[in-house]
């Protein structure tokens, strides 16, 4: 017999609005992480009385700013969306990502959904009609409230289960 497969629908998507605290939240963090990685540069710096780094970045231009930037952006989302499905801000707003049939994503998935978060004007898209950002649409990633989630995935398997006891 066939079992029905379980997929996302809109009732457990993150609302717009949840959806930018996300993306302030982690722009924050993303700030944070940079204040921290230029204050161990500027110690070790000042340790070692080796200036070059510092020289080299500051004399750099806007150029290396945006290329640090992105740097800290694709590593914050994709090692943390890898590991837990869930950034800084998904973690405060209770929200995580998941894909279609509510799976966790994988690597290459999350890498994907980094990845489109480079594209200029890419945190507004998520404002459209469907409230989902490209990096969702791209990569096929839905971001979800964790308790209609959790609620709609026990409903789904309890409802399954008793699909099972006619069998």
């Amino acid at each position: 017999m066939n079992r029905i497969k379980y997929t996302v629908t809109p009732d457990v998507l993150a609302s717009k609005g949840i959806r930018f605290a996300n993306f302030v939240l982690d722009y924050i963090v993303q700030i944070l992480i940079g204040g921290a990685i230029g204050f161990v540069i500027g110690v070790v710096s000042e340790l070692t009385g080796s200036y070059g780094f510092i020289d080299f970045f500051f004399n750099s231009g806007r150029l290396m700013e945006f290329i640090f930037g992105y740097i800290i952006l694709l590593i914050y989302y994709t090692t943390i969306e890898t590991l837990t499905g869930r950034s800084l801000g998904k973690y405060i707003t209770k929200t995580k990502v998941v894909l279609y049939d509510g799976s966790k994503p994988t690597f290459n998935e999350i890498l994907v959904r980094s990845l489109c978060r480079l594209i200029p004007f890419e945190h507004f898209s998520f404002l459209g009609e469907e409230g989902k950002g490209w990096h969702d649409s791209i990569s096929k990633t839905y971001v979800v409230d964790v308790a209609k989630f959790d609620a709609k995935i026990a409903t789904f398997e309890d409802l399954d289960e008793i699909g099972k006891i006619g069998e």
